[in-house]
């Protein structure tokens, strides 16, 4: 969800730049085919090109208006070694892939890009695509506000609340499309972006959430898949979805934790705030019931004060990279001192209202989720007890509690039937996406799967915070199709 994550949002601002007409009409390239055009905009590869194409709102409607996919990608760089496209699938919900054919695509290894397209794109509802925007209430779209941390007393009552307003925000402005986002149908819109690029088959790679997606396109369109790499793997339970990947974040933050404490109690550190792990621990459990009683004021931050869930956001978002632990650690030793760090950087609040939106219209068409808040507060109060660094937030209720529509068709139950090409890339220690979740899609995958665990820590392993091993072994399958005969552990 993970894009309930920090790092989206700054994806999505990139997508904004890429020169893109605004979202709007249908492009007039015919269906089967892409227009490209050089792409515009900071920071973008010079071979970076750009293109539209056209896919229905609702696939079950065959007079379904349609909507723009707004598409980029980067040719292979050895015509005569070239094998395919090779999707690059964003996290999120609410990330987009537009700049990265230019950004963590020039990371492959050079014979990966002279073997592919390496193709980017913004799912359905995220501008330049035809875009959704529930216009919700500012002070709804804060992190703080788009997880379900609860009261400092446990209660969801302010959730609930919380909840149902933005649900009356995103019916009320949403409009039909809110209505169509959903991951089986950005899998659809990949499949008919597959064949706009006149291939037969596709290989991607797909990470955090863009597992989930990649696995249930594999599922819908098993022979049209080649080499697929999935990387930081959610746990694809049909039933449950969305909820399950909010719930995993208890396990998620008892794993990672602990690195963060060791580092941040290390002799020498200049961001030190204990001499041992154990006081780390202790002691961010006693700052936050703290600020729970007595905020600090933040000008500049969103919401603009420093209380108890503000500081175990910033522990949340910390965890997911292990370069981002200073920003944990200078809040914390702040906040004892009575001051404040910096206000964190935000993307515009366009931008965020169009990631909120999106987000919302994907975990809740995905499936539904219980409206009772008494069954969330007995789950929350559990959660608090066995995990008290989440405070209850992973049992919390999302907007879906209050949301008016029921799902247009049940999710894709991710099953062992299909060819043998995938392979799944996992970090040992991921907040966001834990090791337990990853094994749950090895399982449901059976042999159509290898898993490569890595013992690294940090959120996205293939070429970001993974192993040499680990990036190794992903590198030589893109290229030659090698993959492990069973299930591998890199040490190193």
């Amino acid at each position: 969800m993970k894009q309930i994550t920090k790092h989206v949002a700054l994806a999505v601002a990139a997508g904004a730049m890429l020169g893109f007409a605004g979202p709007g009409g249908a492009s007039a390239s015919a269906p089967d085919s892409l227009d490209w055009t050089r792409c515009t905009g900071p920071g973008l590869d010079p071979g970076q090109q750009c293109a539209t194409l056209d896919v229905p709102m609702d696939y079950s409607d065959p007079d379904s208006p349609e909507i723009r996919i707004a598409v980029s990608r980067i040719p292979a760089e050895k015509p005569s070694a070239r094998r395919g496209a090779l999707l690059l699938i964003p996290g999120g919900p609410g990330g987009d892939s537009l700049g990265d054919p230019s950004g963590k695509g020039q990371k492959l290894p050079r014979k990966v890009r002279d073997a592919y397209d390496l193709v980017g794109f913004a799912p359905r509802g995220m501008a330049p695509s035809t875009s959704v925007d529930c216009k919700l209430d500012p002070a709804d779209i804060s992190m703080t506000k788009r997880l379900p941390w609860p009261a400092p007393d446990g209660s969801v009552d302010a959730n609930m609340t919380t909840a149902r307003r933005t649900a009356e925000a995103c019916a009320r402005n949403g409009g039909e499309l809110i209505r169509h986002i959903s991951t089986a149908n950005e899998a659809r819109d990949l499949d008919r972006l597959r064949a706009a690029l006149g291939e037969k088959r596709i290989s991607a790679w797909g990470v955090s959430y863009g597992t989930y997606v990649g696995a249930v396109y594999a599922q819908l369109f098993p022979h049209r898949t080649d080499r697929i790499v999935l990387d930081s793997n959610n746990d694809p339970d049909h039933t449950r979805v969305t909820r399950n990947w909010l719930a995993a974040f208890e396990t998620g933050v008892e794993d990672n934790f602990p690195e963060f404490a060791k580092w941040a109690s290390r002799t020498g550190n200049p961001n030190r705030v204990a001499r041992t792990p154990a006081e780390v621990r202790s002691g961010f459990l006693r700052l936050a019931a703290r600020l729970d009683r007595d905020p600090l004021p933040w000008p500049g931050a969103h919401p603009p004060r420093l209380d108890g869930n503000a500081l175990r956001q910033t522990m949340l978002s910390s965890l997911y990279d292990p370069d981002d632990y200073p920003t944990l650690a200078k809040t914390i030793r702040a906040a004892r001192a009575g001051t404040v760090p910096p206000a964190p950087e935000a993307p515009p609040e366009s931008v965020l209202q169009n990631l909120a939106a999106v987000g919302v219209g994907t975990i809740c068409n995905d499936v539904d989720w219980p409206d009772s808040a008494a069954a969330y507060q007995k789950g929350v109060a559990a959660s608090r007890a066995a995990y008290p660094l989440t405070a209850g937030m992973p049992r919390g209720p999302m907007v879906c509690a209050a949301w008016p529509y029921e799902p247009k068709e049940p999710a894709v139950r991710v099953t062992d039937r299909g060819p043998s090409n995938i392979l799944l890339v996992q970090n040992e220690r991921d907040v966001a996406t834990p090791l337990a979740g990853a094994r749950k899609l090895r399982q449901a995958l059976g042999d159509r799967a290898v898993m490569v665990t890595v013992n690294s820590t940090g959120h996205d392993a293939y070429l970001a915070n993974g192993n040499a091993c680990g990036d190794a072994t992903v590198s030589r399958f893109l290229a030659t199709g090698e993959r492990p005969g069973r299930d591998v552990y890199c040490d190193w």
